[in-house]
């Protein structure tokens, strides 16, 4: 089969920028195909980004990112040696790719492909973070920067010592003081990320053994009730029905009534002491304890009822 001429290729995509990469069945064959994408000139360029950023224009949203879609596919290279499809790679950095043609200024005097790596870069990194181990290993600015060089260093390092005939795995005393040195960090954040990258990855639930033996992986004790899904939705409710639940119930009260609740139930004094006692309350209103009693319980079963109805 002849592929197009970049004549009828640059017509189609003007046309419908997002046929040009039909459904395909495996990676190769879309990296093929985006390989085979025209580039946009620089006047093409800013037409497309000044099309979408003033008539907010999707075929040249679509244009901007069809073009720039081999610049994903080499930039996910950089980042195969962390064990990650490289599907997923392209996939995130096409994430990133959709927010820099979104926030690209064409006045700006730079060319998308200058302005669109830091984002497509910035989504991947923050994948690999997310999914290269199960406990995230970086957190911080510095250690995201330690964890993205540390392996090339590390593989520069060894290619000396295997120059020298010195085959190690890890990093001597000198070595990681280059390390911290270079990239601004701690001694101890070196051989900690150095440990947590060399250390392999445990099955949260791992399979029962040939014996028929049933296996206990971090699964079996990692489990909290507390962040359990139900417990939350419930905890929630109980924390609504204590604050807004208890002031909308509170509101449907007449003025005693509320009173009353409020110094029974409500009040807590700066020694720990309750509010005021039912003769203390029938001293004030001139009636007898018995009476506050039931204006109490009167005002306890309204209440119980606004928050049936408030929950």
């Amino acid at each position: 089969m002849t592929l197009p001429s970049i004549t009828a290729t640059t017509a189609l995509a003007s046309a419908n920028p997002w046929a040009l990469v039909p459904p395909l069945g495996n990676l190769d064959a879309y990296i093929s195909a985006v390989n085979r994408l025209p580039l946009l000139t620089a006047e093409e360029e800013q037409d497309a980004a000044r099309a979408l950023r003033d008539h907010n224009d999707v075929d040249a949203a679509g244009r901007l990112v069809m073009s720039h879609l081999r610049l994903v596919v080499s930039i996910s290279r950089q980042y195969l040696g962390y064990g990650l499809p490289q599907g997923d790679l392209i996939q995130e950095g096409n994430v990133g790719l959709m927010k820099a043609v979104k926030r690209f200024d064409p006045d700006q005097g730079v060319r998308l492909v200058s302005y669109a790596m830091h984002w497509i870069k910035a989504e991947i990194h923050e994948y690999i973070l997310k999914n290269w181990r199960m406990v995230k290993v970086a957190t911080t600015k510095a250690q995201r920067k330690l964890f993205f060089n540390l392996r090339s260093m590390k593989q520069s390092f060894k290619a000396d010592a295997d120059a020298l005939d010195t085959h190690r795995n890890t990093l001597t005393e000198s070595e990681i003081d280059q390390v911290a040195a270079q990239l601004n960090v701690k001694r101890e954040e070196v051989l900690e990320m150095e440990t947590r990258m060399s250390g392999g990855d445990v099955l949260l639930d791992p399979a029962p053994s040939d014996d028929g033996e049933q296996a206990y992986g971090p699964i079996a004790y990692l489990a909290d009730a507390a962040h359990e899904p139900t417990a939350m939705i419930e905890s929630r409710q109980r924390d609504l029905l204590a604050s807004d639940g208890i002031a909308t119930a509170l509101d449907n009260l007449d003025a005693r009534s509320r009173r009353i609740v409020e110094e029974r139930w409500l009040r807590v004094n700066d020694d720990g002491s309750g509010g005021m006692t039912l003769h203390e309350l029938a001293a004030e209103y001139g009636v007898s304890a018995e009476r506050i009693r039931q204006i109490e319980v009167a005002a306890m079963k309204k209440m119980k009822k606004a928050l049936a109805e408030f929950a």
